[in-house]
């Protein structure tokens, strides 16, 4: 594939699949090929928006396509382990959003699904794949700072939401948690790895999912992360990371940001800015860079978002949600299905 155009189908049509084939259209060497939904109307809809060929009205279709090089799942999560199963099971590669599943057990076996049929997947965690991030990721590993002592980050909307949408929906795999505090434990991830211990507590919604959710992990280096996630009230959104010699904060917007400032001790604080001509803050374009460029290597995972990695943060946030109390259907007669961390 090295040098050819990489062809995408999109499985889903809404605003985060929009957002994604606007980035896709501007990217060279992507073409998109096909979108798939439930219902075909809104899959011609988004056909003729983005200028796509074909437009079916299932699923299967989608999967079976042979002119398809690899799939951008977009659904809600709890469908997640569906539609990517669903493709890899017929020879397509995978980007599937984040939360990368429900569970941990069904993100395992998307995983064992890609490995037994030889296909990469990847989770799309932008945040990952974002330059700037990975700046600061580099800068943490070379010892900018000495040993991270603390990570803190936050992420809340203020709502509020009222009962049937799907933030508050147990069925749709709905709360705080798994919408927002995915990114919080992901940045703490990137940093330290997964957690040797997990403490947490909530405040649930009547429909039994997290109205806001606040987590400590801790590692046996000595390092904490205090994290934070919440649907009914709108945070900062900011991160910092703290370590023996120095600390780097994001002001705004952590798993996208614009720019984040070092302070050393001894030195003038560092700020870092994001070039513009990496596009928008907000462009989904690094994560489908990166696709392209292990499908172009004949690579079966990313090295900035490995399958390990993510499976690392689906076991943390399984034991947050044991300590919470929240369970998703199907979960309740399975007492195997929420793995949960020593501590």
């Amino acid at each position: 594939m090295a040098g050819e155009s990489v062809r995408w189908g999109i499985l889903a049509t809404g605003g985060i699949a929009a957002a994604f084939a606007a980035d896709l259209v501007d990217l060279p060497g992507a073409e998109i090929v096909a979108v798939a939904s439930r219902r075909r109307a809104p899959a011609e809809a988004f056909a003729e928006r983005f200028g796509v060929e074909r437009a079916y009205g299932d699923w299967e279709s989608l999967a079976a396509d042979p002119d398809v090089d690899v799939v951008y799942v977009a659904t809600p999560h709890a469908a997640h382990r569906a539609a990517a199963g669903l493709c890899l099971e017929a020879g397509r590669n995978v980007l599937c959003e984040k939360p990368f599943t429900l569970n941990l057990r069904e993100a395992e076996e998307l995983v064992a699904l890609a490995r037994e049929h030889d296909r990469f997947l990847m989770e799309a965690m932008w945040m990952y794949c974002n330059p700037l991030v990975r700046r600061l990721k580099a800068l943490v590993e070379d010892g900018a700072i000495g040993e991270v002592r603390t990570v803190h980050a936050d992420f809340g909307l203020a709502g509020p939401f009222p009962a049937a949408h799907r933030l508050r929906d147990r069925a749709l795999g709905g709360g705080a948690l798994l919408d927002l505090g995915v990114y919080p434990v992901s940045f703490a991830q990137l940093l330290l790895g997964e957690p040797d211990g997990v403490a947490a507590s909530a405040v649930l919604s009547p429909e039994g999912v997290d109205l806001q959710t606040g987590a400590v992990l801790s590692w046996e280096s000595g390092a904490l992360a205090s994290l934070h996630c919440s649907i009914v009230g709108g945070t900062a959104v900011t991160a910092s990371v703290t370590g023996s010699r120095g600390r780097i904060d994001i002001p705004s917007g952590f798993f996208n940001p614009d720019r984040f400032v070092l302070h050393r001790d001894g030195r003038d604080p560092e700020e870092f800015a994001a070039d513009p001509a990496d596009g928008p803050r907000t462009s989904l374009r690094h994560e489908a860079a990166e696709v392209m460029r292990a499908l172009r290597a004949g690579e079966k995972e990313s090295p900035l978002v490995p399958l390990e990695g993510t499976l690392a943060v689906m076991r943390t946030l399984d034991a947050v949600r044991e300590r919470i109390g929240v369970r998703y259907p199907g979960e309740e007669t399975a007492g195997d299905e929420v793995a949960v961390l020593a501590g």
